[in-house]
């Protein structure tokens, strides 16, 4: 029994630790997602999210260090506050999964409605043209690239002038299936209003050996962003569940605590038993 302990206290000191560690690099990345953002306009809305984040972080680093303390020194006290702590935090996260779970059909809806409506891409403004002139050239989800244009018929949304982004190179023909534009189309090397070092005699070229990406961007991105939170969702689930493997440890741990506080003294005493007595009153006699 005392092995089965012992080995109850080892896991949850490695659970701990491991739960520090844990916090301490989703700080630091919230710290540089934090820094990245500081500037830009998006700031405003996803500084809640941010302070929030910082305060479980912070919060789970410190109850680690808590139940570390509380294990090795069998301070009850400690025990407790990281139990009850960690439960708190773990049930946020799990309604927090939950909503993350009911809104991602609507965000991805969310996402399909915003991009329609930039619909013709020919007549968008200049900052929507620029979003998706971004996403056709820089954007990536784990080193995977669009390789797109356009966003529901491919390369038609863009009209007549069809941006370079669009450009499907020899190297990439081989990997993504690429077409051929209509004879009324032409290549813009740089679109109007845009940031860009090509002359402006470059500006619209017609050949008919030029190839563009076929498929449309708008189901890649959605499809992208799906996943992104699914795989949220996941990170999650599995920081929850080891949560609760931390508090189900700590739990059987206090109720060690407790019967050993509830076992009573045992006290010895170094008087002679009375049996003797009895036999020296009998002699006596």
């Amino acid at each position: 029994m005392g092995r089965i302990l012992i080995c109850v206290k080892r896991t949850f000191i490695f659970v701990c630790v491991l739960i520090c560690i844990i916090s301490t690099l989703l700080l630091a990345i919230t710290l540089f997602g934090h820094g990245h953002f500081h500037q830009s306009e998006e700031i405003e809305d996803i500084l809640p999210g941010i302070v929030v984040l910082y305060v479980l972080e912070a919060a789970t680093l410190v109850l680690s260090i808590f139940g570390v303390y509380g294990a090795r020194k069998e301070k009850k006290w400690a025990v407790v506050l990281f139990s009850v702590g960690m439960s708190l935090a773990s049930l946020y996260l799990f309604v927090e999964c939950v909503k993350a779970y009911h809104s991602k059909h609507e965000m991805e809806e969310l996402t399909r409605e915003e991009h329609l409506a930039m619909i013709p891409l020919s007549g968008a403004k200049q900052k929507d043209i620029e979003t998706i002139y971004n996403i056709q050239t820089n954007c990536c989800f784990l080193h995977f690239q669009f390789k797109c244009c356009g966003l529901v018929q491919g390369y038609q949304d863009w009209g007549t002038d069809i941006p370079i982004s669009c450009l499907c190179s020899d190297e990439d023909s081989t990997d993504f299936t690429c077409v051929a534009p209509g004879n009324n189309t032409r290549f813009v090397i740089h679109y109007p209003n845009s940031n860009s070092s090509e002359d402006d005699d470059h500006k619209g070229l017609m050949d008919e050996h030029m190839l563009v990406y076929e498929k449309p961007c708008l189901p890649i991105l959605i499809s992208v962003e799906s996943n992104a939170i699914s795989l949220g969702i996941g990170i999650l689930v599995a920081l929850t569940a080891l949560w609760d493997v931390g508090v189900a440890l700590a739990i059987t741990i206090l109720c060690q605590m407790r019967r050993k506080v509830d076992v009573p003294p045992v006290i010895f005493t170094s008087q002679p038993p009375q049996y003797r007595e009895l036999c020296d009153t009998a002699e006596s006699v």
